[in-house]
């Protein structure tokens, strides 16, 4: 029977008071908010701390709210709370929907966005689709607040690009104009995702040229990947974008720096991503 280790809990007022007690503490400390990573790493003795910093009881910082064209989803709000938001399911429902189908409802009434992404897990939903949608996160540390790009975020597997005391406080997704439509696909067996692909593609007026792509997958490699390469064979006329979509996927495959593991091999990862590219811009396109 495994029992996790002795540890305190310490509830700060403020983001200034975490940022504080992670400088105080050091590396006994680790952040602390739905726990559902976390504690089952210290359960199996993968990740040893003596204190844990509750952030879940500061307040606001669960918030979710629309303002000046940008949404923000405030670190600590859970994976359920966001299916629920009903601005967020009216403004940006493919990420109401990918919320809908992380993990279990246990998971999602207690695991926070936030949590899922500073935990830096590869087999992760919410990353891979904010990577497309163009989102950053906000960050406070000792020297104070910056934003953070999707796309600089994750340096590995398990690892990110946040300072040592530094504490995420908020998601921002910028909310783009009716001619992006995104969509979000993924591949499981179990729990976990084997396969996530986002892709969104803007649009002409008449929906026959696409100006703009921007295509991601996750879950199939240490972090999530955009791949230039490929989202520039996803722009120009609708006709040529469908006949490059096998091109795009090599393309995109090439980025993800795919690995053999439990999941699968590399290769069948390769083929996953040529299937799963293709549904994706058919849903995207309001075709599936």
């Amino acid at each position: 029977m495994m029992l996790l280790r002795r540890f305190e809990i310490h509830q700060p007022s403020n983001v200034a008071e975490a940022v504080q007690m992670l400088g105080h503490f050091g590396e006994d400390a680790s952040l602390y908010a739905g726990g559902t990573e976390l504690l089952l790493a210290m359960k199996h003795d993968v990740l040893r701390y003596k204190h844990l910093i509750d952030v879940k009881v500061i307040p606001g910082l669960d918030s979710i709210e629309l303002y000046d064209g940008m949404i923000r989803i405030g670190a600590t709000a859970t994976h359920r709370s966001i299916e629920r938001s009903a601005p967020l399911r009216s403004r940006l429902p493919v990420f109401t929907n990918m919320e809908s189908l992380v993990a279990n409802v246990r998971v999602r009434n207690t695991g926070t966005l936030g949590g899922n992404l500073c935990f830096a897990e590869p087999h992760s939903d919410p990353a891979t689709l904010l990577l497309v949608l163009g989102a950053s996160v906000a960050a406070e540390g000792p020297q104070g607040r910056r934003e953070i790009p999707m796309d600089d975020f994750f340096t590995g597997a398990y690892e990110t690009c946040l300072g040592r005391n530094e504490v995420l406080t908020g998601i921002h997704i910028p909310l783009s104009t009716r001619r992006w439509r995104p969509a979000y696909v993924k591949f499981q067996v179990h729990e976990r995702p084997m396969l996530g692909l986002a892709l969104a593609l803007e649009t002409t007026d008449d929906g026959e040229t696409f100006c703009g792509a921007r295509v991601a997958v996750g879950c199939v490699s240490p972090c999530a990947r955009r791949a230039a390469a490929a989202e520039g064979l996803l722009t120009g006329p609708r006709s040529q974008v469908e006949r490059n979509l096998p091109l795009a996927a090599e393309a995109l495959a090439d980025a993800a720096e795919l690995i053999d593991d439990q999941q699968g091999s590399a290769e069948y990862k390769r083929h996953l991503i040529q299937v799963f590219l293709r549904r994706a811009f058919l849903k995207a396109l309001g075709q599936n």
